[in-house]
């Protein structure tokens, strides 16, 4: 599964960036779970059927129906620059199901304490 293009990006009020990616298939409800390797994963039954949200803190959050072509995700601005390559890999690497998880979670680690050091800088 592949992103083509941002279709609209915005800047939040809380200060998060959004954009929303419009994808080369639809995105399947097994592509949510596979999220929940990376982060924190919710069905949102109260907002549709098959409405998913998935939670990165300090990173990012992708939200969207199974089944559709788009998703919107909010960047968390200050280590956007640092994690938005991540989130193209995370679709990319996506394949009916089979997925390295390996490699991802080494590249995962890698970002994470860049991000880590951005936001907290040499405190910890």
């Amino acid at each position: 599964m592949r992103i083509i293009r941002s279709v609209r990006h915005k800047v939040c009020a809380d200060g998060a960036f959004m954009k929303e990616f419009l994808l080369d298939t639809p995105v399947p409800a097994e592509f949510y779970a596979y999220l929940g390797n990376f982060g924190h994963i919710e069905k949102l039954i109260n907002v549709g059927e098959d409405f998913y949200k998935f939670e990165k803190p300090d990173w990012f959050s992708i939200k969207g129906f199974a089944g559709d072509t788009t998703v919107e995700v909010r960047f968390r601005k200050e280590v956007m620059d640092l994690t938005v390559d991540f989130v193209y890999l995370l679709f990319s690497s996506y394949h009916d199901g089979k997925v390295d998880l390996s490699a991802l979670k080494r590249r995962e680690q890698a970002i994470g304490e860049r991000v880590r050091k951005h936001l907290h800088g040499s405190q910890e």
